[in-house]
């Protein structure tokens, strides 16, 4: 009576779409379940899928040749997409701070495990497309297995009689390894070095004093006799300070003004400033004192409202261009984008999703709602045009063949690099035509741990297929001594020179270190285990150029060695 549920729930050599389709459910869905469970305070999350397939795929679960390959290679370009617009703008930005230190510490450790690599290579006698295996699952990078198995298949299109191993099996091997690896050199460290959560939080606070701080707003009374009768376009000029003076209240009276650059200064004005906490302080120490006036904050005459940029007559144009105070009496104030807050300068160019601090009258910020949008509804609802332009302009990037004298076939950025690339550009610049770079982050995050969990689930299974006949045939053993080598030999020299000679913070390198090794479960653990969400800001500055790196070298070894 129930042999059409046995058939589609057991396991079959020769499945059907839908029974394929089950076993990728049953896969993430059980992925999913263990990935949520506790050893001690590491959870693997969705990395847990991939273990999951593996048993599957032991068990005699199968998934149709075809369907595999989709599921596997659009289940990366989600993944690696969505990573770019999530980490892009904090990537970019950071450079002009620590980010540079930071990826010359995290690239050089992607490079010197590719030298380990092909130390062994030169040892051991293994083919390289195992060992590039290896290499993938001793660093749990994802992408760079996905790239490696795209060269290959370019490689048999060009020259079909090559035979190549799959490095599926040496990644699956490896990857648990890769995970408790970094978790174990972080444990140890920190207990080598003595390292005190605590005094590391401390530290890293007094570095960031005065860089990269939020901006604040504060109220002054005028009172230096120099500045009276001055413009406000001549006192921030003569005093260099990039602030904004949002709100202006002159002295014995109740009316408060959103003011203009030519506005002159009185004795006693109360002006409300807008800028970052030295320069206001500086700026009220030069100018008058600070002021406890209740009056200035007083919504009677203007008020305050954020606006979202959802329309096309806003979006990729300026401050300058939309006018917005001599059009509308209406004074944008901050402007927030990413997480960010940036002080809005007339060349300021406005993004889709942008969102506008405005200060005006009601009937100001009506007229100025009708030009910029502010439809919160729109911003929550998926816009598949624009994600799927983006993701096949990353698809076409990918795939573009690039000639490189001595290499046996041109060597693509593949499914990998390809949308990274693209989602990285688009978040920076803010679009291209009709795609634009945002994407709310529930969305973005779904996106992300979907893609993750289809290319594990079918990377598993796959693998899952002989894995024990594999590891006895292959000899597991040394292969999981290889790939120590690969996690552990860069991973300390990293240590050594990041904490001795570049002198960062403990709490900092530990997210380099997940993020060197583009592991979440590392970064999870680290952030529990530290007690600090400082990790996830420096995991988030290295992640897109290591994962480039990493493409890149799985890449170039598998077509110099092969």
């Amino acid at each position: 009576m129930f042999e059409w549920l046995k058939a589609l729930l057991f396991p079959v050599e020769n499945p059907t779409v839908t029974q394929s389709i089950v076993a990728i459910m049953l896969a993430i869905g059980t992925g999913i379940f263990f990935g949520r469970l506790k050893l001690g305070k590491i959870t693997f999350g969705v990395s847990a899928v991939m273990f999951t397939g593996l048993i599957l795929g032991h068990f005699g679960y199968r998934i149709q040749p075809g369907i595999l390959d989709f599921i596997r290679d659009f289940g990366l370009i989600l993944f690696v997409y969505g990573i770019g617009l999530q980490v892009g703008p904090s990537f970019f930005s950071s450079f002009r701070n620590e980010g540079l230190k930071f990826n010359i510490l995290a690239v050089s450790t992607v490079l010197l495990g590719g030298v380990v690599t092909i130390v062994l290579y030169k040892l051991t006698g293994l083919k390289i497309e195992d060992l590039v295996g290896i290499m993938s699952g001793s660093v749990t990078n994802t992408p760079g297995l996905g790239a490696a198995k795209n060269t290959i298949e370019e490689i048999k299109n060009s020259f079909p009689d090559r035979v190549f191993n799959d490095p599926t099996i040496g990644y699956a091997i490896t990857y648990p390894l890769g995970v408790f690896g970094i978790i174990g050199t972080i444990i140890f460290t920190k207990f080598l070095l003595r390292i005190n959560s605590d005094e590391e939080m401390k530290k890293f606070r007094m570095s960031k004093i005065n860089r990269e701080l939020p901006l604040t707003h504060k109220k002054m009374r005028v009172t230096n006799p120099e500045f009276f009768g001055k413009t406000i376009h001549q006192v921030t000029k003569e005093l260099g300070k990039e602030i904004v003076i949002s709100r202006l209240k002159h002295s014995g009276s109740e009316a408060v003004k959103s003011p203009t650059l030519d506005m002159e200064l009185r004795e006693r004005d109360v002006l409300m400033l807008v800028g970052l906490e030295k320069d206001l302080a500086e700026f009220i120490a030069k100018v008058g004192r600070p002021s406890t006036d209740q009056f200035i904050e007083s919504d009677s005459d203007v008020r305050k409202k954020n606006i979202f940029v959802t329309k096309e007559s806003a979006i990729h144009k300026n401050l300058a261009e939309l006018d917005l105070f001599n059009t509308y009496d209406l004074k944008v104030t901050r402007v927030f984008r990413a997480g960010r807050e940036i002080l809005p300068r007339p060349s300021l160019e406005l993004f889709y999703g942008d969102k506008l601090r405005v200060i005006g009258s009601d009937e100001a910020i009506a007229e100025v709602e009708k030009i910029i949008g502010n439809s919160e509804k729109k911003l929550l609802e998926p816009d598949f045009l624009s994600l799927f332009g983006g993701l096949l302009l990353g698809v076409i990037l990918g795939s573009i063949p690039i000639v490189i004298p001595s290499l046996p076939v041109p060597i693509k950025l593949g499914f990998a690099a390809g949308p990274l690339i693209v989602a990285l550009l688009i978040s920076r610049y803010g679009g291209i035509s009709f795609i634009h770079s945002y994407i709310n982050n529930g969305a973005i995050y779904f996106m992300k741990d979907f893609g993750i969990c289809l290319f594990f689930a079918a990377v598993g299974i796959h693998a899952g297929d002989g894995f024990y006949e594999n590891f006895v045939k292959y000899n597991g053993w040394n292969w999981l001594l290889f790939g120590s080598a690969i996690t552990f030999i860069p991973l300390i020299i990293m240590v050594i020179i990041g904490r001795f000679f570049m002198k960062i913070n403990f709490l900092q390198l530990a997210g380099i270190m997940s993020g060197s090794y583009t592991d979440p479960a590392a970064l999870s653990f680290s952030t529990n285990y530290l007690d600090s969400d400082i990790p996830i800001q420096s995991y988030a500055q290295v992640y897109p150029l290591v994962t480039i790196f990493r493409i890149f070298v799985a890449s170039l070894l598998i077509l110099i060695f092969s």
